[in-house]
């Protein structure tokens, strides 16, 4: 960990070859960041094995799993794999569990009636399996019959991926930290932390310890105008895809932002977005400008901002890697 007031780390996308993934995990520990995430966005990187894998090639960085859904794979296997990495890695491992893309769910048939039910199942069995417990019980979507852990995990951090006020009660009630999406912005994280907050009374945690790592659609170069452009397409893409929630309402743009995607999806989206959203919803510009964004993603309640590099698939996630541990980090 770095003497930065503010923890920043990098998150790899799904779309890295798998063969990028050692190297530019290196780069990410060599360059100074705080932390590293990997995704699971089906279908495209596993998150376990690259995640088993940065660990692996790395030698004291923090590394996420950001995120895995809680019904892609039954609890027991899910704490099975938890475990076994944390084990292998003392101390390096944050394991993140979401409700899952809709879209991706759906096309497994996986997608549940109520996905809060099933995360509620899914990780409070994880927990209670990590901590040795040995369950029998049925639920609604998973059933246990004297399922324990050879190898438990006790100890090892659960972060919730979520976006919604029940979800992030329900977060801030059994996790000890919470993975913010991209498109968050300051406003949604004091929204999320006042749910959270509430969450963590029904149990008796302490808020002030509840992690948020923070993710950023990021792109960072000497070109301001540039920089913004590579990032404009992205932040559509995204905003068309989780379409609006509460991320957006607490600016107020939610049925702006309806209409576009009804009227033409992302490239309306692109087409038609205010510069204020770029400004709001990701990092992109100078590396002074990025720094303040940064900054006051942190001052909002971040405890670290994670930046994802986009586009992801143009190769330049290594340049704006070495370029940010140059000229943004310093500012920090």
């Amino acid at each position: 960990m770095s003497s930065r007031n503010i923890p920043v780390g990098v998150i790899l996308h799904g779309s890295t070859p798998p063969e990028q993934l050692i190297s530019l995990s290196q780069l990410v520990e060599d360059r100074g960041f705080d932390q590293l995430w990997l995704s699971e966005d089906y279908f495209f990187l596993g998150g376990i094995s690259s995640t088993v894998a940065a660990l692996q090639a790395t030698k004291s960085i923090p590394v996420g799993l950001g995120i895995i859904s809680s019904v892609v794979r039954h609890p027991a296997v899910t704490a099975m794999e938890i475990a076994t990495t944390a084990r292998l890695f003392p101390g390096r491992l944050m394991a993140g569990i979401g409700h899952g893309v809709p879209a991706w769910t759906q096309q497994m048939g996986v997608y549940p009636a109520s996905p809060l039910t099933a995360m509620r199942e899914a990780v409070t069995a994880v927990r209670r399996l990590l901590d040795g417990e040995t369950l029998t019980e049925d639920g609604d979507y998973f059933s246990f019959q004297d399922v324990v852990l050879t190898h438990p995990g006790e100890g090892v951090p659960l972060y919730c991926g979520v976006i919604g006020p029940k979800s992030l009660e329900f977060s801030g009630e059994v996790a000890d930290g919470t993975v913010i999406s991209v498109v968050a912005a300051p406003k949604y994280l004091e929204f999320a932390r006042d749910a959270i907050a509430r969450g963590a009374a029904i149990s008796g945690k302490d808020p002030a310890e509840h992690q948020l790592p923070t993710f950023a659609l990021y792109n960072v170069g000497a070109d301001r105008e540039k920089a913004r452009a590579a990032a404009k397409g992205v932040l559509a893409f995204y905003l068309a895809a989780v379409g609006p929630t509460a991320m957006t309402g607490v600016y107020g743009v939610n049925e702006e932002l309806a209409d576009m995607v009804a009227r033409g999806g992302p490239d309306t989206v692109e087409a038609e977005m205010p510069d204020e959203w770029l400004d709001t919803f990701a990092i992109a510009g100078e590396p002074d400008e990025c720094a303040e964004r940064i900054s006051a993603l942190h001052k909002a309640g971040a405890t670290s901002v994670v930046l994802a590099p986009v586009p992801p698939d143009d190769g330049r996630d290594r340049e704006m890697i070495e370029l940010t541990a140059s000229s943004v980090l310093p500012l920090l």
